[in-house]
């Protein structure tokens, strides 16, 4: 079975909204404007470049990404992964026609489906509500988080609010850097 890997930037007290600076949220760009840049508190967002074999987001999350994303050198990594997009109202005319192989999936029953096909990890990249779905579905394996040390309060959450057992982590990598960021690899004990 594949691992399934949640990426996020996510301050302190959860908010995953808007770190790049898009466009409707209060906060937006926190990551750059409110932290100093380090770039070995960053070492983990090339190596999941290298580790990942596919890479999985909610239609929001492609929206954002899909114009931006192919023609940057620093995600050239993701530009010839497979890229999988989890929506029930995406089509494929939505679909960028310069960001490579693109499948529209329908339902977290195709995301498991997906899980047990052969190949490496695949990452999940912003889409705070996938998240929190395939989080309530106990579907990740694995949390990369960079957590800023801010409190940006309302916004879009990475963790989900729904009642349900206590799901334990266990702690596998972690780093403190000198602008406040930490690093925290997580795996989820089944």
């Amino acid at each position: 079975m594949r691992t399934l890997i949640s990426t996020a930037f996510v301050s302190l007290d959860g908010v995953v909204e808007a770190p790049g600076g898009e466009s409707g949220y209060r906060n937006a760009g926190w990551t750059f404007k409110d932290v100093g840049f380090l770039p070995e508190a960053y070492g983990i967002k090339g190596r999941e470049q290298e580790e990942a074999t596919a890479m999985l987001m909610g239609r929001i999350s492609y929206e954002a990404f899909s114009p931006v994303w192919p023609g940057m050198e620093d995600f050239a990594g993701y530009k010839v992964m497979p890229k999988y997009v989890v929506s029930t109202t995406l089509t494929e005319d939505g679909l960028v026609s310069n960001w490579g192989q693109t499948t529209i999936l329908r339902s977290l029953d195709e995301v498991v489906a997906l899980k047990e096909t052969e190949g490496g990890p695949i990452i999940v990249h912003g889409s705070a509500a996938l998240n929190r779905s395939l989080s309530d579905a106990g579907l990740i394996d694995r949390y990369h988080l960079l957590v800023f040390p801010l409190l940006l309060g309302a916004g879009k959450r990475l963790f989900s609010a729904t009642d349900k057992d206590t799901q334990k982590l266990k702690l596998v990598e972690h780093g403190v850097y000198a602008n406040g960021l930490q690093k925290n690899v997580f795996d989820v004990v089944r």
